[in-house]
C-alpha cells in the first residue's frame, strides 16, 4: 500500500469487511518490512490503538466499533500472529475510566473471545520524548514499547478542533496531566508535535457512523465504511473534506505537515474501493482486481459516498456554531466541554437557549483552564469555582448541568 493511497470497504459486517479490507491492504506485508520478515520472533507486539473517549457503544458515534478491531485480529490471526503478540490499549478521556470504557464498548468481551491482553493507558508508566517539534511530550510506555501500532480513529466532528481522526486520537495513548496540557497549549500544536514522538505504521479508520458534531457521539451519521491508510495527515486532510471542511481550517494538520509527519497534499490522494455495495446491497469482494480496477476515484474526485452534501445527510450548518455563543471556554479539556455542548444543543432544541442567554446578561458560561482563580456569574466544571455560580465537576454529569441550568433559567437567583 501506498502513502497517498486511502482503500476503503462498504458493508454492514464490519468485522468481514474489515478482514477484506485488510487484505486489499496487505497490512501482514507491512508488518513484516517492519518487524521481522518471518515474523518468527517471539518477543514482538502489535499494538491496537482504538477511540474509547468515554464508556459509550459505537452506535452512538464516538467510539471504535469493536467489530473492527475483531476483523482486525482475526486477519492478523490468519496470517501467523498469535494473540499472545496483540495488544489493545487506549486511555480515555479525563473525567472518565479507561476499564468502564473497555466494558461498555465491548473490548472486555473481545479480549475474553480472542485471547488478546487490554492495556489502560492511564495507569501506564511514562516516558518522556524530546524535540517532538519543540516541545517535550510524556507518552505512555506501552505504547512506545509496541513494534508495531496500528490506529484505529473514529472519523468524527470535535467540539474544539472541528474534527478528529488519525492525528488527535494518538492522545489517547498520553497520561491525563500531558492531556490537560495539550488543552493548556491550544491543543493543536501539541497534537501535531504528538505524532513527531510516536507516530502510527497503520491507519483503519471507522467511518461506520462517526458523528459530524461532537466527539463523544449521540448524533451518529451512517456510512458503513472502514478505510485503510499509511499517512495520519492525508487522513485527517481527507476527513477535513468528508465533514464540509477545508483542511486549513484544521490548524494540527499544517503544523503536522510541516513537522514532516505526513502530506495533506489532497491532489495526490488515490482513493479505492476494495469492498463495494452492489445493488443487492451485499458487499462485493473486490480485492482480486487489478489496481487500476480497484481506483474509484484520484486527485480531488471526491464521491457523494464521502458524506460531502447537505443533501446527503450531512448537516448544512453546525449545531457547534449555534450554540458557541453561550459559551466562555479558555482551554478547557475535551471532556468538559464535550458535556457541555449536547446540553446546550437540548436547551436549543427546546427553545430555552434564548432565554438562558437573557439570564446571562450579557456574560457567557465560564468553562475551561483558563478560567482557574478569575471570577464571573456562572460557570461549569471545577476550573471555574470562583464564579459566583459554579456547576461543580470534572467534569460535571451532563444531567446534573442540564438540570443545573435549567433552574438557572428559571431562577437564576436560586442556581
Amino acid at each position: 500500500m501506498k502513502c497517498n493511497e486511502i482503500i476503503r470497504a462498504y458493508g454492514t459486517d464490519f468485522s468481514s469487511i474489515t478482514v477484506r479490507l485488510l487484505e486489499a491492504a496487505d497490512l501482514i506485508g507491512e508488518i513484516r518490512k517492519t518487524v521481522s520478515k518471518d515474523l518468527a520472533r517471539d518477543d514482538y507486539t502489535i499494538a491496537i490503538k482504538p477511540n474509547l473517549v468515554s464508556p459509550t457503544p459505537a452506535v452512538f458515534g464516538g467510539t471504535t466499533h469493536p467489530e473492527i478491531v475483531a476483523g482486525i485480529i482475526e486477519y492478523l490471526n490468519a496470517g501467523g500472529i498469535g494473540s499472545e503478540h496483540i495488544v489493545i490499549m487506549e486511555g480515555s478521556w479525563v473525567g472518565d475510566r479507561t476499564p468502564e470504557a473497555f466494558d461498555y464498548c465491548g473490548y472486555l468481551t473481545l479480549s475474553e473471545k480472542y485471547g488478546v491482553s487490554l492495556k489502560d493507558m492511564q495507569q501506564e508508566r511514562r516516558i518522556t520524548r524530546t524535540k517532538c517539534g519543540d516541545l517535550d511530550i510524556d507518552i505512555c510506555s506501552a505504547a512506545l514499547e509496541a513494534d508495531y501500532l496500528i490506529n484505529v480513529p473514529v472519523l468524527k466532528g470535535h467540539c474544539q478542533t472541528k474534527v478528529t481522526c488519525a492525528l488527535k486520537n494518538m492522545k489517547g495513548i498520553i497520561p491525563n496531566s500531558e492531556k490537560r496540557r495539550f488543552h493548556r497549549l491550544g491543543l493543536h500544536k501539541p497534537i501535531a508535535c504528538l505524532n513527531v514522538g510516536i507516530r502510527p505504521d497503520f491507519i483503519v479508520i471507522d467511518h461506520i457512523c462517526g458523528d459530524p458534531d461532537f466527539e463523544e457521539g449521540g448524533n451518529p451519521l451512517v456510512r458503513n465504511c472502514v478505510m485503510a491508510a499509511k499517512d495520519p495527515v492525508l487522513t485527517d486532510a481527507y476527513t477535513c473534506r468528508v465533514l464540509g471542511y477545508s483542511p486549513d481550517e484544521v490548524e494540527y494538520i499544517g503544523i503536522a505537515e510541516e513537522l514532516g509527519v505526513g502530506k495533506a497534499d489532497l491532489s495526490k490522494l488515490v482513493i479505492k474501493t476494495a469492498v463495494g455495495i452492489p445493488s443487492d446491497g451485499e458487499p462485493e469482494d473486490r480485492s482480486g482486481l487489478t489496481e487500476e480496477e480497484m481506483n474509484s476515484t484520484a486527485a480531488d474526485g471526491l464521491s457523494a459516498a464521502d458524506g460531502l452534501s447537505a443533501a446527503d445527510g450531512l448537516p448544512a450548518a453546525r449545531k457547534l456554531v449555534d450554540i458557541a455563543c453561550a459559551v466562555d471556554e479558555i482551554d478547557s479539556c475535551s471532556a468538559c466541554y464535550g458535556v457541555l455542548l449536547p446540553v446546550l444543543d437540548r436547551l436549543k432544541n427546546e427553545g430555552s437557549l434564548d432565554t438562558l442567554l437573557e439570564k446571562l446578561e450579557g456574560s457567557r458560561i465560564g468553562i475551561g483552564q483558563g478560567h482557574r482563580g478569575k471570577s464571573g456569574l456562572l460557570g461549569t466544571g471545577n476550573c471555574t469555582s470562583g464564579f459566583k455560580y459554579c456547576i461543580k465537576g470534572c467534569p460535571p454529569d451532563e444531567d446534573r448541568i442540564y438540570q443545573e441550568l435549567k433552574s438557572f433559567i428559571e431562577k437564576p437567583d436560586r442556581l
